[in-house]
């Protein structure tokens, strides 16, 4: 068991800078966290209230031991953090992990320290980082064992999505008053390993109709890949569409996973524009022998969510995809899912993600998972304006790419095609070389590092 003795609080000003000094209401919690000092009166205050509370005015990431329950009843004046954690937690034990670059972390348990896999959810007040999500869905991964079906009529919930074999379920309830209560029952479930709601990615960047391209459809020389040692991309996105280019000729299978889209034959989706982007890194390794498995995760909506995401890995995976593509993603963190992705990086999968186009100091989810490969996006020998940056952000590659449609030219920018244009790259190099891949990732590190923002 491991206590906490010292603590470092990263400085939070509040009121405008100073200290709150007011006396403290009723069944409250003020946490001064410049002063390191905290004060309470709090009675029968459960623990997941209480600890999302801590969590929102102090900045902490805070996972606790899924099925531990406890209510607070105590009455205290500013204390020391490390006091009042104990007084808060009482018989729980509870580790406290500062951090260098990011917040810090508390682990809160029965048992041991790694047994709090359960992140508290605390919803961003910045709007331009605030997770969106389907409102009257949720989406669990349940213990070995569990009968769902059972759980989800005790919640009054119809199971709209399953796989039984990964253990996750989506959840609809009548309306988001009733979702969010039965968040809040699920998150002490013993039997529940993770719940959350089903978030929504963001919607793809619309491309746009350019004259006189400075380059013209991308041209591969393909070689038929052998039966050993195949690279095949999965490229989760939206639909395909046939575009008279090469790209077409890397396509051996397409997936859909939210229903048949209907194309608007127009101009090129955003899927079909990932695919010729990632056709031109796989032509800049000369003669290749890669092809594509792709699984459209949007069909007819202009969003896609965590499921919906899930389910398009699984596809690709299950197709023999040994790189993935995901050039979209959103704010929201969500366990499912990164329990999911670990899988399939324990697995040997190399994924490639986008850090979003928000020009922020963060990085869109699944691109913050561990493991994952961030990748940002240039202009010129700088950091996109448009591109997020933050921590864990791996390389950085040109935000800008042209694809084709018949003989009609379009340029597509953002984050995306700096992740399918790496993707392509990878696999590419990849797939005609003897090169492993941490040779391909070192080099692709140190021709496309991240420039200072």
């Amino acid at each position: 068991m491991f206590r906490l003795k010292a603590i470092f609080l990263v400085i939070l000003l509040l009121g405008g800078g100073g200290i709150v000094r007011a006396a403290t209401p009723p069944n409250a919690l003020v946490w001064q966290v410049a002063a390191d000092k905290v004060s309470a009166d709090l009675h029968g205050e459960p623990l997941w209230p209480l600890l999302t509370d801590i969590a929102h005015q102090t900045g902490w990431h805070i996972f606790v031991e899924p099925g531990i329950d406890r209510k607070a009843d105590v009455k205290f004046s500013r204390l020391s953090s490390g006091e009042a954690l104990k007084k808060l937690l009482g018989d729980l034990n509870f580790a406290y992990v500062p951090k260098t670059n990011e917040a810090d972390y508390l682990y809160v348990f029965a048992t041991t320290m790694h047994a709090a896999t359960q992140r508290i959810k605390v919803a961003s007040t910045n709007a331009a980082t605030v997770a969106r999500h389907v409102p009257n869905e949720l989406i669990l991964k349940v213990k070995p064992g569990t009968d769902i079906d059972a759980l989800a009529k005790a919640l009054g919930a119809k199971v709209v999505g399953r796989d039984d074999k990964l253990g996750i379920y989506r959840l609809q309830f009548a309306d988001a008053a009733a979702t969010d209560a039965a968040l809040g029952q699920l998150q002490s479930n013993a039997d529940v390993a993770a719940v959350e709601y089903n978030y929504i990615l963001d919607p793809p960047a619309p491309v746009q109709k350019i004259a006189n391209a400075p380059v013209g459809p991308v041209s591969l020389t393909l070689n038929p890949p052998n039966d050993n040692g195949r690279v095949i991309v999965g490229l989760v996105d939206t639909a395909l569409q046939p575009s008279g280019t090469d790209a077409d000729k890397l396509v051996v299978q397409q997936i859909s996973i939210a229903g048949d889209a209907a194309v608007n034959g127009n101009s090129p989706t955003h899927g079909e524009s990932m695919l010729q982007t990632l056709a031109q890194g796989l032509a800049a390794q000369g003669s290749v022998s890669a092809q594509v498995v792709a699984a459209d995760i949007y069909g007819n909506s202009e969003t896609a969510t965590t499921w919906n995401l899930i389910l398009g890995l699984q596809a690709v995976a299950n197709n023999g995809a040994n790189f993935i593509n995901i050039s979209s993603g959103g704010s929201g963190d969500s366990p499912v899912l990164n329990d999911f992705v670990s899988q399939l990086l324990a697995k040997g999968i190399i994924i490639f993600a986008a850090t979003g186009n928000g020009g922020a100091n963060t990085v869109n989810y699944p691109a913050a998972d561990s493991g994952v490969i961030a990748v940002a996006a240039t202009q010129g020998s700088q950091l996109a304006p448009y591109s997020n940056y933050g921590a864990g952000t791996a390389i950085a590659l040109p935000g800008s790419s042209v694809v084709y449609l018949g003989d009609t030219a379009w340029l597509v920018q953002g984050t995306s095609p700096a992740t399918a244009l790496a993707t392509g790259i990878a696999a590419g190099a990849k797939s005609n070389g003897n090169q492993t891949w941490a040779q391909i990732y070192a080099a692709m590190q140190q021709r496309f590092s991240v420039p200072a923002k």
